[in-house]
C-alpha cells in the first residue's frame, strides 16, 4: 500500500470511526447515564473524532507484526496494546480540552482509581474489551472494507465530502468553545458540556411548550451568556448542598 492510499484508509477509517462511535454514545447516554437523547461531544454533527482516532489506531496496531510462536499470546499483546493506546488517546483528548479550552467532556471523578477525571481502571477495562472485540470479530471485516475502499475509489468522494461538512463543523464548534473558554476562564471554573446540555434541554421542556433541539442543544431563547450564568449558579448550588451532606454523614 502506497502513502495516497494509507491515508485514504486512515481517513476512510477516521469517518467510519467517528460516526458509528457518536451512535455508540448516543445510545450510552440514553440507556445509562443522562437517560436522555444528548448530542454527544463538541461537535454539531453526527461523529466523534475520538472515536475515528481510536479506530484508525486499532487498525494500524492489529498490522504490527507479533510472533511469538503462540497465536494466543500475539493476541493478547495486541490488545493489550490497543486498550493501553485507547486510554492514551482518551487522556490526551480529555487533557487538551479541559486545559487549553476550559470544558470537560466526560468525567470520571465519581469513579475510583481515576486520574483527574479523565481515565479511570473501569473505562480502561471498557476500552481492553472493545480491543479484543475488535480484534476478534470485526478487523476482518474492516480489513476487508478497506480492501474495498481501495479498489472502489468513486467511495472516496463520499469520504471527502465527509471532511468537508467536518471540517466546517469543527470551525462553527471551535469558535463556539472558545466563547465557553472565556467565559470560564474569567470565572475560574471548568464547564462540563454534558451538564450544560442537560441544564438548557431541562430547561427548556420544564415549560412543556417546546422540546428542546437534540441537534443544536445549545440553542436557547436566553442566549449562552445566561444559560453558562444559569448552569454556573446550579453547580454551585449542587456543590454546596454536596458537602453539607457529607459532613451530615461525618457527623
Amino acid at each position: 500500500m502506497n502513502v495516497v492510499d494509507g491515508l485514504l484508509v486512515a481517513a476512510f477509517l477516521f469517518f467510519v470511526g467517528s460516526v458509528l462511535g457518536w451512535c455508540i454514545e448516543v445510545l450510552f447516554r440514553r440507556v445509562f447515564t443522562a437517560k436522555k437523547w444528548i448530542n454527544p461531544g463538541f461537535l454539531t454533527g453526527p461523529y466523534l473524532p475520538l472515536y475515528g482516532f481510536g479506530v484508525a489506531g486499532l487498525f494500524g496496531i492489529s498490522l504490527i507484526p507479533i510472533d511469538t510462536g503462540y497465536p494466543a499470546l500475539d493476541g493478547v499483546i495486541i490488545i493489550a496494546i490497543m486498550g493501553v493506546a485507547m486510554t492514551v488517546i482518551e487522556y490526551i483528548a480529555g487533557l487538551i480540552f479541559i486545559k487549553g479550552m476550559k470544558i470537560r467532556l466526560w468525567d470520571y471523578s465519581n469513579r475510583k482509581g481515576n486520574i483527574q477525571g479523565i481515565i479511570c481502571p473501569l473505562f480502561s477495562f471498557f476500552w481492553l474489551a472493545v480491543s479484543a472485540f475488535y480484534y476478534y470479530v470485526i478487523d476482518p471485516y474492516v480489513i476487508e472494507a478497506v480492501i474495498w475502499f481501495v479498489h472502489h475509489m468513486a467511495f472516496a468522494f463520499v469520504v471527502g465530502l465527509f471532511f468537508g461538512v467536518f471540517l466546517v463543523d469543527l470551525g462553527h464548534s471551535v469558535n463556539f468553545t472558545a466563547k465557553i473558554r472565556a467565559f470560564a476562564k474569567k470565572r475560574g471554573v471548568v464547564v462540563s458540556f454534558e451538564k450544560l446540555k442537560e441544564s438548557i434541554k431541562d430547561k427548556i421542556e420544564a415549560f412543556g411548550k417546546k422540546k428542546a433541539s437534540f441537534i443544536f442543544p445549545f440553542k436557547s431563547e436566553n442566549g449562552l451568556a445566561e444559560e453558562l450564568e444559569n448552569y454556573t449558579r446550579g453547580n454551585c448550588a449542587a456543590d454546596k448542598n454536596e458537602d453539607i451532606n457529607k459532613n451530615v454523614g461525618a457527623l
